[in-house]
């Protein structure tokens, strides 16, 4: 079991087995880390020059969102990452905007196809999910219309 992790382009997701184990599923890879989901994600944000609660404040000055707001990991490469319940709710996970193909209901849950033909179940209305997966397509717009500039 591995003890540190940055998050790559490859990472498709970030899932909560306990408060203090994450499970990661990568392209070619899925394994576990003993560090929470949040944790992850607060490391990756460090380690590519901010933290968490700066990306946090980021997203809220240009999208004006506040709750459950997406998370650009690293800008060059466009890592966004969004939370698909509040991140203060342990069974939190963390979805690669970048990575999906294309997602839909199942038996109340929401079902993540992503772009290497691998699925994941989430326990997600799906109104709240494509709520997540716009404000997260909003977010990379901004973005990418400030690099252009």
């Amino acid at each position: 079991m591995l003890e540190t992790y940055e998050i790559t382009r490859n990472t498709l997701a970030v899932i909560p087995i306990n408060s203090s184990k994450c499970q990661i599923i990568e392209t070619d890879n899925t394994f576990v880390i003993n560090k929470s989901s949040i944790k992850i994600i607060d490391d990756s944000c460090k380690f590519f020059g901010s933290s968490l609660s700066g990306r946090h404040e980021g997203t809220k000055n240009l999208i004006g969102v506040n709750y459950k707001s997406p998370i650009i990991i690293e800008e060059t490469s466009e890592m966004i990452f969004f939370p698909t319940n509040s991140p203060r709710i342990a069974d939190c996970a963390w979805i690669s905007l970048n990575n999906i193909e294309d997602y839909g209901q199942k038996n109340g849950k929401t079902q993540i196809c992503f772009k290497n033909g691998r699925t994941l179940d989430v326990n997600v209305s799906f109104a709240s999910f494509e709520n997540q997966v716009l404000r997260s397509t909003r977010l990379e717009s901004i973005l990418r219309k400030r690099k252009n500039l």
